[in-house]
């Protein structure tokens, strides 16, 4: 079974998750969370498959800093499938749209704002680090 394939059957019951040659990683945190988290923590996850309930360009941006390999989303944006692409990541959906909301409906998801005019992904993610904490002193 490929990698993707495993990650796709492990997402049930799961935010996330990842597998590199029979190793899995899940986790049920919400958002951007579990990728930030694995990063900040210096996981190697290069060479991943990542399967993931909703992505967007944050996520991607993630994705693509972490060198994960190939990406299935159950709901993926426009600009994350872009910005997937663009790295030579393979990518996978079952529902493509236009841009990710915010939790409560009523606007764009303030991650996705805070890297709309970000290309890098290391700046990318210092931003997302930022954003997050800031958020969190509220």
């Amino acid at each position: 079974m490929k990698d993707i394939e495993l990650a796709r059957l492990s997402l049930e019951g799961h935010s996330i998750a990842l597998c590199r040659m029979n190793e899995i990683i899940t986790s049920d945190k919400r958002g951007i969370a579990p990728m930030m988290d694995f990063i900040a923590e210096g996981k190697d996850l290069r060479g991943f498959s990542v399967a993931d309930i909703v992505v967007g360009r944050a996520a991607a941006m993630l994705f693509v800093r972490a060198g994960i390999k190939d990406v299935y989303a159950r709901t993926l944006s426009i600009g994350g499938k872009e910005y997937l692409e663009a790295h030579g990541i393979n990518v996978t959906f079952s529902e493509l749209t236009e841009n990710i909301m915010n939790r409560i409906g009523t606007g764009i998801c303030p991650m996705e704002e805070t890297v709309k005019n970000i290309a890098d992904p290391d700046e990318g993610y210092s931003a997302l680090a930022a954003k997050l904490a800031l958020l969190g002193s509220k």
